[in-house]
């Protein structure tokens, strides 16, 4: 087994917090966009301003798209590029747990969220 370093200690701890889980996610996300489109690219041949000049933007543009820092990503951005790029873009959206909320009855037998 590895030995944990102060950073996975640390990052541990971290993650406990909510909202910097959240934020850590995200960028997790943003990254895995970035390498992918990246990837694909390259896959095809192409420098970044080759495939800037094909969807007419500019290769400052592709550049930001894959960079993992970079979170500005619009869906009509990104279905251009991979399109262009001979692929196809799959949007799945995924529910987190619903929590019920409490019911109250009414007077005759009726129930409503509070």
């Amino acid at each position: 087994m590895k030995n944990k370093t102060n950073f996975d200690i640390f990052l541990e701890e971290q993650l406990q917090e909510p909202e910097f889980k959240k934020r850590f996610e995200q960028a997790g996300e943003a990254w895995e966009v970035a390498l992918q489109l990246a990837a694909l690219r390259k896959t095809r041949g192409l420098s970044q301003k080759q495939l800037a000049d094909k969807i007419g933007t500019s290769q400052q543009q592709i550049s930001r798209l894959e960079s993992p820092s970079y979170q500005g990503h619009s869906f009509s951005m990104l279905r251009r590029v991979v399109e262009a790029l001979g692929g196809s873009i799959k949007v799945e959206i995924l529910l987190k747990p619903h929590k019920a909320e409490p019911m109250v009855a009414e007077d005759k037998g009726e129930y409503y969220s509070k």
